[in-house]
């Protein structure tokens, strides 16, 4: 009797380690799992996060082309405009005659009609007008003397376009400049409708804080140019 005792005692203290061990076992494996759980859950919000900020700038950017449209009906009912993905878009033969950067009499009248509408946008919105120029790339010389290269005429054309803004009211504080020359073409600059195309002066609404970058950033392109020119 005290044989089987001792045999059963035996038993028990051989089992009780594995108990142990096995419970030591499962609680790590639902730590594990409650840790690739909260992982789940956390990368998960951060989606949920994105998604939503990110539905929610196409949502401000689909209100704010809508808003310009509307601002801008007339001129765009009369084709002389356009509005694409915010940007104002007029082709350079409307304001200008082939290598210049005189304003024709009817370019004058289209910016003019721009500016009421472009004012209360911009006041409304607390936003900066950036005036874009662009060319085709067909290099200036044999074209034009008066202007060394391509960047150098859209820079005179958006500065052109400015200053008509700002004579018919738009105030200065709320417009300015920027040259792009050929880059950026909308089109292939390999056909004469294409070239037509790239030859445009582009007006956007931007931000007050990112104005300073896009302009920053429009005078290291020209000093970049400036300094590969033979």
């Amino acid at each position: 009797m005290s044989a089987l005792l001792h045999d059963d005692e035996n038993g028990g203290q051989d089992v009780a380690p594995v108990w142990a061990v096995f419970g030591d076992l499962m609680a790590g494996l639902v730590g594990a799992f409650v840790l690739v759980l909260v992982g789940v859950l956390v990368v998960q919000m951060d989606l949920v996060a994105s998604l939503n900020a990110e539905m929610e700038k196409r949502r401000q950017e689909e209100q704010r082309r809508i808003a310009l449209e509307q601002a801008l009906a007339g001129p765009l009912a009369s084709g002389r405009v356009t509005v694409s993905n915010g940007r104002i878009g007029i082709s350079g033969s409307v304001l200008f005659p082939v290598n210049s950067d005189q304003l024709r009499p009817e370019g004058r009248q289209l910016l003019q009609s721009l500016v009421q509408p472009l004012r209360v946008y911009l006041g409304e919105r607390n936003e900066l007008l950036m005036v874009s120029g662009f060319t085709d790339d067909k290099p200036m010389a044999g074209r034009n003397h008066q202007f060394a290269d391509n960047l150098e005429l859209s820079a005179q054309r958006a500065l052109t376009v400015t200053r008509a803004l700002i004579d018919e009211g738009m105030p200065a504080s709320q417009v300015f400049a920027a040259a792009f020359g050929a880059e950026q073409p909308v089109a292939s600059n390999a056909s004469e409708s294409g070239r037509a195309l790239n030859r445009r002066v582009e007006m956007a609404p931007v931000p007050r804080g990112a104005a300073a970058a896009q302009g920053a950033a429009s005078t290291a392109q020209a000093g970049a140019q400036a300094a590969v020119k033979p």
